[in-house]
């Protein structure tokens, strides 16, 4: 009977397993095979060896990308961070109508970054946007925000900010009720204050939680493509903002060079890896967990 239920249980698995293998496996490895020709997307590929990986590295479009990725994060991790536990927080006190609360605060996960990207370009527009009306209402004069290369990257931050909080929010509420009361009822009872409360209970116990969605935004934050292909597209601050996946996407669909924006692809996907790596070897030194 036991082997009659593993053939029937392997039996539904094998189109998932062979989807994985086909759609997943076997394109990683074909991409890897492609990053190591000349290919523009018609004829056969022309086998160059490392040649698109030393062009990678004397190109200083991928080091302009690479300090923009990294500029991006630097603004948006943060700040992300910052807003969506303050927003945990809010959402797991004693607040009438906090289920009301998280669903609005959720809404604008659940929407297209497309749409989301739009709207915000409309907010940002330096005559009829709202953002700069409120700011001239209050006696300022706002910035063309997409057209300035100065202000063009803090928008799309805070349009990303804007975004992720609900997701973020949301996994930081799950940890916020994972903490025992108790140790919060034995810190009253020393007399421990809010902030002490918060810097010696909250954060540690929730490092754990800290710590995925640190990698998940950093993941996240090396692949950021959307919001800025749409909020810079047509405008003049579009070439002056290359992030990592604009270049692949530019190098493959604009100028057909498929073998190299392939070799850009996997030298992204070795940054994220060792940034991962790193993370998880740096884990140990502040990540808690209650045992």
């Amino acid at each position: 009977m036991y082997k009659s239920r593993k053939k029937i249980i392997l039996t539904f698995l094998l189109p998932s397993f062979l989807g994985l293998l086909v759609f997943k496996v076997f394109s990683m490895l074909y991409s890897l095979y492609i990053s190591f020709t000349d290919w523009n997307l018609f004829g056969d590929p022309n086998f160059i060896g490392i040649r698109n990986y030393m062009d990678i590295f004397q190109d200083e479009r991928f080091y302009q990308a690479l300090k923009n990725t990294l500029l991006f994060i630097t603004g948006y991790l943060p700040s992300v961070l910052i807003v969506s536990l303050g927003l945990a927080m809010l959402l797991n006190s004693k607040v009438k109508k906090v289920t009301l609360f998280r669903g609005l605060f959720f809404l604008p996960v659940i929407s297209s970054w497309v749409a989301i990207s739009m709207i915000w370009k409309g907010m940002l527009n330096p005559e009829f946007g709202i953002i700069n009306t409120i700011i001239r209402f209050f006696g300022g004069n706002g910035p063309a925000w997409l057209q300035n290369p100065s202000y063009v990257m803090p928008a799309i931050i805070m349009t990303s900010v804007w975004k992720d909080i609900g997701f973020l929010a949301i996994i930081f509420l799950g940890g916020l009720q994972g903490i025992s009361q108790t140790y919060y009822e034995a810190a009253q009872i020393d007399c421990a204050g809010p902030w002490q409360r918060f810097t010696k209970i909250t954060l540690p116990l929730l490092s754990p939680t800290t710590f995925y969605v640190l990698i998940l935004s950093i993941i996240n934050s090396f692949q950021v493509f959307d919001q800025i292909w749409v909020m810079t597209s047509g405008e003049p601050t579009a070439d002056l903002v290359p992030v990592m996946v604009t270049e692949i996407y530019r190098n493959s669909f604009r100028y057909q060079r498929m073998g190299y924006s392939t070799a850009l692809s996997w030298v992204l996907f070795g940054i994220i890896i060792l940034v991962t790596v790193i993370q998880n070897v740096l884990q140990k030194k502040w990540v808690h967990y209650d045992d």
